[in-house]
């Protein structure tokens, strides 16, 4: 590898250039700071088909997006003031759109690192006379914000159709809310096959135990990036469901799926804090912002008939975890564990540390609907029962400090939750639960705690009239 510069130096972020080879079904992804060696990021479909002549234009224009959003764990590397599009310069709506998805995905790098994100991703809010461009937020399913006279606006029309044939691609992430949307589309009979993008081991198994048509996409990040970060590049959070978003619209497309149904519920909209005045979102690529924007895009540069929408959008993640407990094939499969996250083996503690605050709000969401042996069956262990667990309770429960930075549900989900089991015999006396009735209780206003309000499902979604029947079910 030859010799790199510090990115952090570099005062360009080049865009070089995309392209897909049909033989080895590889995209490949460039992108330099400055003159430094060219970086280049492998996405292989395997076993794709020949691209139908008439999905051309469109697979093109998704590589394309792909390519600049993809280009966010590079760019983030040095973070550069400014950026140049080599290959296919972006046209305003696209500018735009890039423009919020570096600002606000990279929102909790920026927190951590004292960045002012605005000031440096400014360049693509301006048009080639050095304009500002104005952009239109529509939004296809429910109410239509109102457009302010700050509000960036461009005209949008609809891409052609492609007529792809119905079907879903499920991303699976080993968890248990992808699980519940595999289910949901079981008990309608919709043709579907559970993707992911990645080599883990532990997703893999998750999947195969869905009985779906399985498909793997293999992602390889430019090696320089490595080199980078041991030189002392800018690291931090990346919106990596928005780049196998990304990803997953040009498999849609080469495989012939007409939908890709994420499960992300209405939690995933909630900032972890506010910070100089903007909110930062851990999961703002899971949020129901950047689902409307990409479902904008998708409709009107890419294909108007490829539907991108979360199943579990109406639903919280106490309602998620509600519909994962009805069914228990999964019990010794699943994991949500970010430390531990390695093939599954003979015992819990090989899916899950314990420790961490996604093992936590699982173990705290599934307690009030799992009976209590099932729960200690999964997880090896009581994690309500050990005291010195209770700063990662407290964090969730937003008590004493800020939702950790994690894909855990809202406070309000957890104080529900904990509030419940402090009225069941079976969980009272364990250490965390008593701590919360005796200490924390008394500063909060009960009313607010109860299940019920939470279950409810909500009416902000984009699903589509033929999963419509899931929004009825219980």
């Amino acid at each position: 590898m030859s010799s790199l510069n510090d990115p952090r130096k570099a005062q360009v972020f080049r865009f070089v250039g995309a392209d897909y080879d049909a033989a080895s079904v590889t995209a490949s992804l460039r992108y330099a700071f400055d003159n430094d060696a060219v970086m280049t990021e492998r996405i292989v479909f395997p076993d794709a088909p020949a691209l139908p002549p008439e999905r051309e234009a469109a697979f093109a224009s998704a590589l394309r997006l792909l390519h600049l959003i993809a280009g966010v764990s590079y760019y983030k590397a040095g973070v550069p003031p400014a950026m140049r599009f080599e290959s296919d310069p972006p046209d305003v709506a696209t500018s735009a759109f890039l423009h919020e998805i570096y600002l606000h995905g990279l929102g909790e790098f920026a927190y951590h690192n004292h960045f002012d994100l605005a000031g440096r991703l400014a360049t693509l809010l301006q048009s080639p006379d050095g304009q500002p461009l104005r952009r239109r937020v529509r939004r296809s399913n429910f109410h239509e914000p109102a457009t302010g006279p700050d509000e960036p606006y461009v005209e949008t029309q609809l891409a052609p159709s492609m007529s792809l044939p119905r079907r879903t691609l499920l991303p699976i992430g080993g968890g248990k809310d992808s699980l519940v949307s595999v289910e949901m589309c079981k008990s309608i009979n919709e043709p579907a096959a559970a993707v992911w993008v990645g080599d883990s081991a532990l997703i893999a198994a998750c999947a195969a135990r869905t009985g779906l048509p399985l498909l793997n996409i293999k992602r390889t990040l430019a090696p320089e990036l490595f080199e980078y970060n041991r030189i002392g590049a800018w690291n931090g959070h990346v919106p990596v469901t928005a780049i196998n978003s990304a990803i997953l619209l040009c498999a849609a497309i080469l495989y012939g799926y007409d939908a890709i149904a994420f499960s992300n519920e209405r939690s995933a909209s909630s900032a972890t804090l506010e910070y100089d005045g903007q909110e930062v979102n851990h999961q703002w690529s899971k949020g129901v912002e950047f689902e409307h924007q990409l479902r904008e895009y998708t409709k009107s540069h890419i294909a108007a008939d490829l539907d991108y929408f979360s199943l579990l959008r109406p639903w919280s993640e106490l309602a998620v975890a509600r519909a994962f407990a009805r069914a228990t094939q999964y019990d010794d499969a699943f994991s949500s564990c970010n430390r531990n996250f390695r093939i599954l083996g003979a015992r819990p503690a090989d899916r899950w540390c314990g420790e961490c605050p996604k093992c936590h709000f699982v173990f705290l969401a599934l307690a009030p609907f799992v009976s209590k042996p099932r729960l200690l069956k999964i997880f090896g262990r009581n994690l309500l029962d050990d005291a010195a667990l209770a700063p990662g309770f407290d964090a969730l429960l937003e008590y004493r400090d800020h939702k950790p930075f994690e894909c855990v549900g809202e406070g309000r989900e957890s104080r529900a939750a904990l509030h419940a089991l402090a009225q069941r015999a079976e969980w009272r006396e364990d250490a965390l639960v008593a701590r919360y009735a005796n200490e924390i209780v008394p500063q909060l206003d009960t009313r607010e705690l109860t299940l019920e309000s939470l279950l409810a499902p909500a009416a902000e979604h984009f699903i589509p009239e033929r999963f419509e029947k899931l929004l009825r079910a219980d």
